[in-house]
């Protein structure tokens, strides 16, 4: 396999994990711990949990752009 089309695949997987551990991570303290879901008004833990979400976020997006802004360079 050719280095260029090995670091692509590889930058894809790194990308599509680091999604789904956050994509997961956000799920469980959501649902499972019930902070996503608002009983009656908001609490102290549903306002963290939501600026955590929000913050998590745009370091996620702003580490796949950074990530991604020299795609055709090989640097694993």
């Amino acid at each position: 396999m050719e280095d260029d089309v090995r670091a692509f695949l590889i930058r894809i997987m790194q990308s599509i994990s680091v999604g789904l551990v956050w994509l997961l991570l956000n799920m469980t303290i959501g649902i499972y711990y019930g902070y996503a879901f608002f009983e009656g008004r908001a609490n102290l833990g549903n306002v963290i949990y939501y600026v955590a979400f929000i913050v998590s976020l745009v370091l996620l997006i702003r580490y796949l752009k950074k990530k991604w802004k020299g795609w055709n360079e090989i640097n694993y």
